[in-house]
């Protein structure tokens, strides 16, 4: 089964849905930004891959920049309130998060380490190495575009979850689409301040 639907936030606090918080509208002038593509897929009975897609009128680079620099994550990224990146033991890029948020009536705090592969300028992927999921994966694809003058990227974020038996996993899923949408909102902000 797949979901597929263009989604842009709505900046009225009062209009969130019962599983989100005020967190929902951390990302400021919403009206004036793009729509994101979100695409959900069900893999198996507890594994879905969301995808999220974003046009960004800036060349590649500039938004590799901003995946790349780890650690200043935190700084614009909602609900991500660890990044750090860590010692690999083949030298690698090891990054661990943590994930904090109000769902329903309970905080939920989710942590992974990651091992990061970048590919410049076209992927960035990375996987779960340890953590609170079954599992945990994914990528980051830059794609160049030129329309009417303007050279831009097109930014997709793919993850690949698969929560633990204790983790309602409908739940999971419509607030991680909701997370990707924020992410990639916060980055085009970012890129934006940046330029």
């Amino acid at each position: 089964m797949t979901e597929e639907h263009n989604s842009t936030l709505n900046p009225n606090p009062s209009a969130a849905d019962d599983d989100t918080s005020r967190e929902d509208n951390l990302v400021v002038n919403t009206a004036n930004l793009p729509p994101v593509a979100i695409q959900i897929e069900r893999i198996a009975e507890r594994q879905r891959q969301i995808s999220a897609k974003i046009h960004i009128p800036h060349p590649i680079e500039r938004i590799w920049k901003v995946l790349t620099d780890y650690e200043a994550l935190v700084d614009f990224i909602p609900n991500l309130a660890k990044s750090r990146l860590l010692e690999h033991p083949d030298g690698g890029i090891r990054l661990e998060q943590v994930g904090s948020q109000r769902l329903l009536t309970f905080n939920f705090c989710a942590r992974v380490v990651l091992d990061l592969e970048e590919y410049f300028p076209k992927e960035i992927t990375f996987s779960m190495v340890e953590g609170d999921f079954k599992d945990f994966s994914g990528s980051w694809n830059l794609e160049p575009y030129s329309l009417d003058g303007i050279i831009g990227t097109n930014l997709c974020y793919t993850i690949q979850i698969w929560p633990k038996l204790t983790m309602p996993v409908t739940i999971i899923e419509r607030r991680l689409s909701k997370d990707l949408q924020l992410n990639l909102l916060a980055i085009y902000q970012r890129v934006e301040q940046l330029a």
